[in-house]
């Protein structure tokens, strides 16, 4: 039965042991998104980035997330494991993994949970640049509760 399982961690993201984890005797493909820090955003020389994450809520998410994409593509396990903290250029801060029969449903999976983690899941990151100044880079927000979601679970 095919499960998703998330996390949010201090720790360095292990790719062979996280692509690993998802695949069974019935795929055909395994994919491993990794989003790492680059040393650049928006013309600007980036030196590192600060991650931080409501990470029940995070973690509570990004289960949701894997779940949906499940049963939309059809494939099996999905795997997903977000930094916290301050990461140097190159880090992964981000790493996804998807295990399906085909390549196709892989690709499509691993594509919409890195898209809707973005867009949902509560991880706020803070880029420090090369000159020494810092800001908080635009990203999720906390929608607020309106009648028709109020008291729903996540």
């Amino acid at each position: 039965m095919a499960a998703a399982h998330a996390a949010v961690t201090a720790e360095p993201i292990d790719a062979a042991r996280l692509l690993g984890s998802v695949v069974s005797d019935d795929d055909g493909a395994a994919l491993l998104f990794w989003g790492v820090v680059r040393n650049h955003n928006e013309g600007r020389p980036v030196s590192h980035l600060e991650y931080h994450a409501y990470a029940e809520m995070a973690e509570r998410m990004m289960l949701r997330i894997g779940d949906e994409a499940i049963a939309r593509f059809g494939v099996g396990d999905v795997r997903v494991v977000h930094r916290v903290g301050r990461l140097a250029i190159g880090e992964a801060s981000v790493a996804i993994a998807v295990a399906s029969p085909h390549r196709g449903e892989a690709y499509e999976a691993s594509r919409y949970v890195i898209e809707e983690l973005k867009k949902r899941v509560p991880v706020w990151k803070r880029e420090g640049y090369v000159d020494g100044e810092s800001e908080w880079v635009p990203g999720f927000t906390l929608a607020a509760e309106t009648p028709e979601t109020a008291g729903r679970p996540l």
